[in-house]
This record gives structure tokens, sequence and C-alpha cells, in this order.
């Protein structure tokens, strides 16, 4: 069997949970199909790139998209089977499968219906990217939903779809990669106290990570705690600007903020993680939430909205805890994280407890080559094999 894996993101180049989920499921693939990764950027080694072409650099960054796509398409015939991931790639999906006449299977780690505020960063190409990634899941031969949460929501958006043709195949973690890593130097280098609890959030600076909802609530967070927000990468220079503002403010009523605006290397958030005294995860919308798995791997407490999957991953009460998130409420949804979050830093023993669990589900239940295993029998599957 040979794949044409379709992704926008591929190491070097990843800043997202999508990004990750490539990387990881692609080694493990390997060992048991042939795989042949087409991304987009820059040239790299184990996959073929494709940049986009002369004439629409400078366009509206969903035009751009369709023009990567179109290079993808002329460049995956042979393939038995094509694999897309995100709306970045599911145009190309689409096309080859029709070009080719080989089945395309999609994994959806966000919906566009459920992100309008892509809008702010899109303009216009919202609605191209809308349209490309309806046009794909009408059609595509088999849909993978990273968690059952993303699988009622697939067939909320889209309706038309047959559910048989929605599988669920939940993301995982490399706990050897995420580990309770004892080392400090990270930490003594971005001037981070070892000797005083912090709380953690790792993510990019986007509408969907809720990071504005965290540093709001981060003003009721008992003082003698550390805000570690590893956040980079904004959706926009407005939503940049805006979390600058609130980091600003919240500086002044507070020590031991740090912001760290760029992201990190994978060692070195693992260190971040590690000795976090609890890791946070304010999405609005998230449809498993890997970091989250990350943190728990690393044996931190989570505290986490309870939106899309994230319930799934964190056990509410045994690994973490669980804050509803109410669109109609921030103002509560925010005193809920601070509460949470106190609760945790005030109970050593209960931080330890709940990092200690997550350890232990994480590597029980959420292996990279048991989600390899259950994506191949999708191909299987949708190949009548």
């Amino acid at each position: 069997m040979r794949v044409g894996l379709l992704t926008k993101e591929f190491p070097p180049d990843v800043y997202g949970g999508a990004g990750v989920h490539v990387d990881f499921l692609v080694r493990e693939l390997r060992s048991t199909v042939d795989v042949d990764v087409h991304c987009f950027g820059a040239p790299r080694e184990g996959a073929t790139a494709h940049q986009v072409p002369a004439d629409l650099v400078g366009t509206n960054a969903a035009l751009q998209t369709i023009g990567v796509d179109l290079s993808i398409v002329d460049d995956v015939i042979g393939c038995d089977i094509l694999h897309s991931h995100t709306w970045y790639a599911n145009l190309a999906g689409h096309l080859g499968s029709l070009l080719y006449d080989v089945p395309h299977v999609l994994t959806a780690h966000s919906l566009e219906p459920r992100r309008p505020w892509k809008a702010e960063q899109l303009g216009g190409g919202y609605a191209l990217s809308s349209w490309m990634e309806r046009t794909a899941y009408r059609a595509a031969h088999g849909i993978i939903a990273v968690s059952e949460g993303m699988r009622r929501d697939i067939l909320d958006c889209y309706p038309f779809l047959d559910s048989d043709r929605v599988h669920v195949v939940r993301n995982g973690v490399d706990t050897t990669d995420y580990w309770p890593d004892p080392d400090t130097g990270v930490l003594d280098r971005l001037g981070i106290d070892p000797d005083r609890p912090y709380v953690a959030f790792v993510g990019r600076i986007t509408r969907q990570k809720g990071v504005p909802h965290l540093i709001r609530a981060a003003a009721a967070v008992n003082p003698n705690a550390q805000i570690v927000l590893c956040a980079g990468a904004p959706d926009t220079v407005q939503l940049g600007s805006e979390v600058s503002a609130l980091v600003d403010g919240l500086s002044r009523h507070r020590t031991g903020l740090q912001w760290i605006p760029e992201m990190l290397p994978r060692e070195e958030i693992r260190q971040l993680l590690s000795h976090a005294a609890v890791f946070c995860c304010p999405s609005v919308y998230e449809p498993l939430g890997i970091v989250n798995l990350e943190a728990m791997a690393c044996g931190t407490a989570v505290v986490a909205s309870d939106v899309g999957g994230i319930p799934e991953v964190v056990d509410d009460g045994t690994t973490g805890l669980l804050v509803h998130y109410d669109e109609q409420d921030p103002a509560g949804f925010e005193a809920g994280l601070a509460d949470a979050l106190n609760r945790v830093l005030d109970d050593p023993a209960l931080a330890e407890s709940m990092g200690a669990a997550g350890r232990a589900r994480a590597v029980g239940e959420f292996g990279w080559s048991a989600v390899a295993a259950r994506t191949v029998a999708v191909y299987r599957a949708v190949l009548g094999a």
C-alpha cells in the first residue's frame, strides 16, 4: 500500500497539534506501509515540499493554499490512497482522488464552522477555506475524527455525511519524548524560579486557545505562583497586540509573570511542562488537545476547559480538573479557571497524585503505535482490503 499523506506542517515546521500528529503518525506508519509525504514550504528531508506559486505570492492566504494544493495534486500520481490533514490539504486530497480515481481519507483536526474567528486572519479567504473543507468532507471515502467529541461536531456541522464514514482514532503522545525531566537548565535560562510553583501554558496565540481568558483569570491566582506563558505565532497582529496589552496589565499587579513569545523546541517544552505545578489549557474549542497529553506524560496536573475532546483526555478529579466553558459567560469561565488553578496550587499532594495518574494514563492509553494501527485499518476499510 502506497499512501500519499498531505499536510501543511511537517518537521521542522511544526507549530500546532495537527503538525505534531502528522510527525508521529508518519514515523509509525512507515514501519508498515509506504508513505509519501507532501507538505507546504521549503525543501526538507522526509517529504516533498510545495511552495506557493510565484504568481500567487502576496495574495490572500486561502488563495495561496489553493495554489499549493494544485502543485501537490500534480505530484501524487501512483498513490493507492490519499490522506489529507486540515483544510489546507483537504482540497489536494479531494482533487487528487478525482483525478487519479483513488480513495481520499481525511483527518479532522478542527472544523471551519467551529472557528468563525478565522475570518480575522483570512478575511474573505475564510469563505474559501470553508468551501474547501465542506467539499472535501462531502466526497471523502473516510473521515477520521481525533475524538468522540470531534465526531459529534463533524456530524453536526455536516449532517449530509453518512455516519458510518466517520471513524474515531484518538490522538496520541510519545511518552519517550515527553517524560518527567529533572533538569532545570531551560528554567534557569528563561528566568523561571524552580523553587517557586508556576502555572504553565503552551500554545499558539489564536482565539481557539483562549489565552486572554487565562491571562484575565491569572489576576485571581495565588500571588505566590509564577505564570509562564509559552505563547507565540499570533494569528493576527490585532490578537497579538491584545495579548500583549493583557500581559502588560497583569505584570503591573503581580510578580513572576513570564511571557515567552516563541515556539520552543520539544526538549525545552518538556522541561517547562515537567516542573510546572499545573498546566492550564483554557481552549474555547479543542478537538482533542495533544498538549494536555504532553503535560500529562510529563507528570503534571492539568486544569482545562471541558470543550470538545478534552474530557476524553483529562480525567476530571483524577489527572486534573475540568472547568465548564460557556461562551455567554466568559467571566464565569475565568473565575472557574482561577479557582481550579488555586485548588491545585494550594495542595501539592493533590498536584503530585494527579501528575502521576496523568503519566500512567498517557502511557497506557495514548501510544502512537495504536494510532497508526487504527489508521491503517481505516485505509484498508475504504480500499476494501
